[in-house]
């Protein structure tokens, strides 16, 4: 097995484990009596970022001795250390859907302190970035154009669900 088809495994090991963390996280807020919004769009989310990955590692497989370009590496660890500074600051808040904890304060420390939504930063550079460490192009360029249509979505319903608790 190649190098950069590892690298690709260890990225979707990764998601998975963070699908299962999100998860967790969300079945405690809903017993808390957390509300989810955004659910009807949820399964673009997933088709999006499942197909980002399927389309890197077949682009991987198919290529005899892929290269891997160590400037979108770097790039891409350091999206990691910031996927993780927004995953721990959120902590048990976190999660892939939109949940709401009615009554709760919105989080202003780590990232959140200077951006409003600092994942969708990481994973729109993480989308664009990532394929780029084996010089797929248009897969990054793909992906982007699709991720910002689907995120144009999700930062509304997020922004509209967070309103309330803005106001309080």
């Amino acid at each position: 097995m190649s190098l950069a088809l590892l690298l690709v495994l260890l990225v979707a090991a990764q998601r998975l484990a963070e699908t299962l963390y999100a998860a967790r996280n969300t079945t405690a807020l809903l017993a808390r009596g957390a509300i989810e919004t955004g659910a009807k769009h949820y399964p673009l989310i997933l088709l999006l970022h499942g197909g980002w990955l399927a389309a890197i590692f077949v682009a991987v497989a198919i290529t005899p001795d892929p290269v891997i370009h160590p400037l979108p590496l770097v790039l891409f660890l350091v999206l990691q250390a910031a996927r993780l500074w927004v995953i721990s600051t959120l902590g048990p808040y976190w999660t892939t859907r939109i949940i709401t904890l009615p009554g709760a304060a919105l989080v202003n420390k780590g990232p959140y302190r200077f951006v409003r939504h600092p994942n969708y930063i990481v994973v729109a550079g993480e989308i664009a970035v990532f394929p780029l460490v084996f010089g797929e192009i248009w897969i990054a360029v793909i992906f982007s154009v699709l991720n910002a249509l689907v995120l144009g979505i999700r930062i509304r319903v997020e922004n509209d669900s967070l309103a309330a608790r803005r106001r309080s």
